[in-house]
């Protein structure tokens, strides 16, 4: 019986971190080394990182690369490993996995389908290779194979498919499962959305069945480059089944899924089900190594972690891993916030306070410590919370003792450090001194929009103080409902450096509020004292209070405004369909009501995007992010749908 012992690796990497980026490879390749493993599979770009954008296109980028891939060669001589990186040939850049064993490279598998929608834009940097084609390359010093490559390793048949690869109908499998593939590796750089670990299963194991292999899934992990998360979750799937898989969301530099595959199991189940071409050394490219595999008998696969989580609970861990990697990738010593009370920013502190729990149950007081090494940490590490974030109440004459309490109950709750500042002679002064200026009193009759401004904008000045004699990190907290209207004060509740919220919808946050009041996650507690967070009405409290101020009364329903959104936004709907679709959704609203709602969003989208350009980075959490730099283009100066909804 002919056994391998596979793995998949997921890293954490940084883009253009040459050593930091070896190190880690080198600690996965260790860790593989001792437990036996025969072929291991690290992520796509592995070397580089993922998110090294137009810097793909630099040579020295690539020359490095090549370094880094000659140092690989030394590590574990006796394994076969594939690793992700960018390479030149003859001026032009492709996605490769280099292919190395015995302190050679075998040769270099070039990614056939590039991804080019959404966040992605390798077509940019990256040419597609050209199926069935093989050229020669110079790596290492040694003239290699590139292209579409098969690699025959002591008998044992090793294909390859990079990320896009494996998500296209014709994808190369199909193609290279009938030269009698026994192993078909897939090292990618998968981005978190929710719901995608499901696909990725289904085709994982639809490959593994299809093809009669083994299938090997690697992936990266982490806040690699600022917007994009990678969850890692590695998958090995044999003739249809899942034999092992990795918890996601992991805040550890790599980390390992190993299974023992019988390669002769496979290739009994592919004479089974299918003819084959005979003479496998007719497929071009074929690369045929002279190796040794030992012997074995059948061993179990180290277990297998399919926990697929909720919504609420891909959201907490997915923006708590993504805000530590930022933290500690920019070298900030924790997080500043302005907290008012209400459901954004309370959600950003929960959000930090997940970031810190997650950390801590998972790689122990000591391994966070070594993660954030570059400063010291309070001896009792429950005070860690009051040193990573800094939150501050700022009050106007408007502000309520109801939302004031609940600012400080959630900061008390989560560990925080908190603060009260009045900002009441700010906004008395700028406004006396624009009042003087004109030569009249500002009223709210006449200046409405511009007396709630200034209440916010004056809040920016001192809290960036804040953050820069705490050498941290300002959050700001406007969410995505917000974005798609406009809803926000540029320079005021925009102000921060990384925006966490900015790609979830305002309806969806405060569900999510009161679920983490109630639930919790693996031991992590619930935060009980959200009642108080959870029992207000949104509002930016800008207003004086006989007004009556709240967002849905200055905007619409919540609910409403992100059915339009979506309607409007991700799917491409014209005004008039949305306006029949938000009637068949919302039956209990008047015609002429919903009507006015369909004109106000188009409206104010249209003439807010350039704050959605100013927008602090945010994370990609699904399909409806409204980030201009990584999803949704849309021109800052436009028609603004004017002939459309003259037609409503």
């Amino acid at each position: 019986m002919k056994t391998l012992k596979v793995s998949a690796a997921c890293l954490n990497q940084i883009p253009m971190d040459w050593d930091g980026n070896f190190a880690r490879i080198c600690g996965a390749v260790e860790e593989a080394r001792g437990a036996g493993v025969d072929v291991l599979c690290l992520p796509e770009l592995a070397i580089t990182g993922y998110g090294c954008e137009d810097m793909f296109l630099a040579p020295d980028v690539c020359i490095r690369a090549g370094e880094v891939l000659g140092r690989i060669l030394e590590l574990a001589p006796e394994m076969v490993i594939a690793v992700g990186l960018p390479w030149r040939h003859h001026n032009t850049v492709f996605n490769v996995a280099a292919v190395v064993c015995g302190g050679d490279v075998l040769g270099l598998y070039a990614k056939q389908n590039l991804a080019g929608d959404g966040v992605h834009y390798e077509p940019r940097w990256f040419s597609a290779w050209p199926v069935g084609e093989v050229a020669v390359t110079e790596i290492c010093g040694v003239d290699v194979l590139i292209g579409d490559l098969l690699f025959d390793v002591g008998g044992v048949n090793l294909g390859l498919e990079i990320c896009e690869d494996a998500w296209v109908a014709d994808r190369p499998g199909s193609t290279i499962s009938a030269y009698g593939v026994d192993v078909i590796l897939n090292p990618s750089a998968s981005h978190f959305a929710f719901g995608k670990q499901q696909i990725r299963e289904r085709f994982v194991l639809e490959g593994s069945r299809a093809f009669g292999v083994a299938y090997v899934y690697a992936n990266l992990l982490g806040n690699e480059s600022g917007r994009v998360v990678f969850d890692g979750g590695a998958m090995i799937a044999s003739c249809g089944e899942l034999i092992a898989s990795e918890k996601r969301f992991s805040f550890k530099d790599w980390s390992l899924t190993m299974a023992v595959v019988d390669v002769e199991l496979s290739q009994t189940k592919q004479a089974a089900s299918a003819s084959r071409v005979v003479e496998v050394e007719d497929y071009v490219g074929l690369v045929r190594v002279a190796h040794e595999w030992g012997e074995g008998g059948d061993m179990p696969s180290d277990g297998i972690e399919r926990k697929l989580w909720c919504k609420e609970e891909e959201f907490s861990r997915t923006v708590a891993l993504a805000l530590f990697d930022y933290m500690r990738k920019s070298y900030s010593r924790g997080f500043v916030l302005s907290l008012s009370g209400g459901a954004d920013s309370s959600a950003v502190a929960c959000l930090v306070k997940l970031s810190l729990d997650f950390a801590v149950a998972e790689l122990g007081e000591s391994g966070v410590r070594e993660k954030l090494s570059y400063f010291e940490l309070p001896e009792d590490s429950g005070e860690w919370m009051g040193e990573l974030l800094a939150c501050v109440y700022q009050a106007s004459d408007h502000s309520g003792d109801e939302t004031e309490d609940s600012a400080r109950s959630l900061a008390a709750s989560v560990g925080a450090e908190y603060q009260r500042w009045d900002i009441s002679s700010l906004v008395d002064g700028y406004t006396g001194m624009v009042s003087d200026g004109i030569g009249r009193k500002l009223t709210w009759e006449e200046d409405d929009v511009t007396l709630q401004n200034i209440q916010a904008r004056v809040r920016a000045p001192g809290i960036w103080m804040l953050a820069n004699i705490r050498n941290g990190l300002l959050l700001a907290t406007s969410n995505r409902s917000e974005a798609a209207v406009g809803y926000a004060t540029m320079d005021g509740d925009t102000c921060g450096g990384v925006s966490p919220i900015a790609g979830i919808d305002k309806a969806f946050l405060r569900h999510w509020l009161g679920w983490l009041e109630t639930s919790d996650m693996d031991g992590i507690e619930p935060i009980a004292a959200l009642s108080k967070v959870n029992a207000l009405q949104p509002t930016a409290e800008l207003r004086p209070e006989e007004y009556g101020q709240t967002d849905e009364s200055d905007l619409m329903p919540y609910p409403v405004l992100d059915g339009i959104e979506k309607a409007a936004i991700r799917d491409k709907r014209a005004p008039k369909d949305v306006l029949a679709l938000m009637g068949k959704h919302f039956p209990d609203y008047d015609d002429e009501l919903m009507r006015s709602w369909v004109i106000k969003f188009f409206k104010l989208w249209s003439r807010n995007q350039w704050k959605r350009e100013r927008y602090a980075p945010s994370f990609h959490l699904d399909d409806e992010n409204l980030d201009p730099k990584t999803w949704c283009r849309f021109p800052i100066l436009s028609g603004s749908f004017a002939k459309e909804l003259s037609e409503l």
